[in-house]
């Protein structure tokens, strides 16, 4: 028989792990987390591309079934649990938390990739000079963006209530303030950042966790 605990596997120092993780204490939900990859995806077993193709973290099993794409997982768990607060059931409400989901895995990870594989990963392969600067420039652009968006909302990425948006998004604020490099001042940003430190999954798994 398949085991019943839902498995999470992937190093807790993955940014899309992280998400998984939160998430999970979110929902209250036990789990056996088995941190694979603890360094790059190749310290990944040679067998790990039958879980994932992709051979990248996270990919959970639950009860014999295998998931990857963290966004994915994060939409698979809160609506396993019926937590239409976090993925409203609504078309139009549910549409406007996809979209910041989407928007954070496409375009803001895009951005920040470059400068932060240099500046805080150290990666040879990521070494010029001018191409950490335009991602730099390029992720302050995209942290703008959320700055309005918070300013609109007065609280949250998809309104008054915390979703599925603010677990990834808050996993993306986390990575921009304790990135070492000078940032522009955003205070909706920072008073997000505050507002989600307040919570302990999110302080236990991304606050006080490495960027």
């Amino acid at each position: 028989m398949p085991d019943p605990t839902l498995r999470l596997l992937g190093r807790p120092s993955s940014i899309n792990v992280k998400k998984v993780l939160w998430l999970c204490a979110e929902l209250q939900l036990p789990i056996a987390h088995e941190p694979w990859g603890t360094g790059f995806q190749s310290t990944l077993p040679a067998d790990f591309e039958t879980l994932n193709p992709n051979r990248l973290v996270p990919v959970i099993v639950d009860d014999g079934f295998v998931l990857w794409e963290s966004n994915t997982i994060c939409r698979y768990l809160a609506g396993r649990e019926g937590r239409t607060d976090l993925l409203p059931a609504e078309p139009k409400a549910r549409a406007r938390v996809e979209q910041w989901m989407d928007w954070q895995a496409t375009e803001l990870n895009g951005a920040w990739r470059y400068a932060f594989m240099s500046i805080v990963r150290r990666c040879p392969a990521h070494a010029d000079a001018q191409a950490v600067a335009a991602s730099i420039a390029g992720w302050h652009r995209h942290m703008r963006m959320l700055e309005h968006q918070l300013e609109t909302t007065g609280a949250h990425a998809a309104g008054a209530d915390l979703t599925l948006a603010d677990i990834v998004l808050g996993v993306s604020t986390h990575r921009w303030i304790a990135t070492p490099m000078e940032r522009p001042d955003l205070p909706a940003v920072q008073a997000y950042y505050a507002r989600l430190s307040e919570r302990p999954a999110f302080a236990r798994h991304v606050r006080d966790s490495t960027p």
